[in-house]
C-alpha cells in the first residue's frame, strides 16, 4: 500500500508512526483486527509544502472471507517548534478506503456454478421429454379405451342381430 503524506503546516513535521489498520472475517465469521506498520525507518521529517511517498506492506490470509471491508491509514506526527526548539505533538491525519477482498475460492464456485447450470439444463430436458412422455401415454391410454369401448358396442351389436337374425321353429 503506497500512502503519501504532505507536510500543510507552516513548519517542518515530523512523521513518527505510519500504520494500516485492516478489519475482516475469516470465513468462520469471526472479526479480525490487524495492524500494518510502514516499512520505512522511521521518524522521517517533512519540509514545509513537500510530501513523502512511504510502503506499507501488508498480507491478508487464504482463507478470509469475501466482501468489502476498511482500511484506517493513520500517521502521528509531531510539529517543530522553533522557539523552545522542540517536537511538539501534532496532528494525526487518518484517512479510509474501502477494500473489496476477492475470494481465493472464486474460480472454483465459478466452476461449480456452471456445472450446476448444466445440470439444471438436463434436468429441464429430462422433465420436458418426461412430460411429454406422459402425455403421449395418456393418450395411447385413452385411445385404447376408446377401441376397447368402440369393440365391446360393435361386439354387444353383432350378437343381437345373430339373435334377432335366427328363424323361430
Amino acid at each position: 500500500m503506497v500512502v503519501r503524506v504532505y507536510n500543510d503546516k507552516e513548519d517542518e513535521i515530523r512523521v513518527t508512526e505510519l500504520t494500516a489498520t485492516i478489519n475482516y472475517y475469516y470465513t468462520d465469521g469471526n472479526v479480525y483486527l490487524q495492524k500494518f506498520f510502514t516499512s520505512t525507518d522511521l521518524p522521517i521529517q517533512i519540509q514545509e509544502g513537500q510530501t513523502s511517498t512511504f510502503y506499507i506492506p501488508f498480507s491478508l490470509p487464504t482463507n478470509i472471507a469475501s466482501g468489502y471491508t476498511n482500511v484506517e491509514v493513520k500517521a502521528q506526527t509531531e510539529l517543530w517548534d522553533s522557539q523552545p526548539e522542540t517536537w511538539r505533538g501534532s496532528d494525526h491525519p487518518t484517512f479510509q478506503q474501502e477494500l473489496f477482498i476477492e475470494s481465493p475460492y472464486k474460480e472454483q464456485l465459478e466452476d461449480q456454478q456452471t456445472a450446476n447450470q448444466q445440470l439444471e439444463n438436463l434436468l429441464h430436458e429430462s422433465q420436458v421429454a418426461n412430460d411429454y412422455k406422459t402425455t403421449m401415454l395418456y393418450v395411447f391410454g385413452a385411445t385404447t379405451i376408446l377401441f376397447a369401448a368402440v369393440m365391446g358396442f360393435l361386439f354387444i351389436l353383432l350378437r343381437k342381430s345373430r339373435v334377432i337374425a335366427q328363424p323361430s321353429a
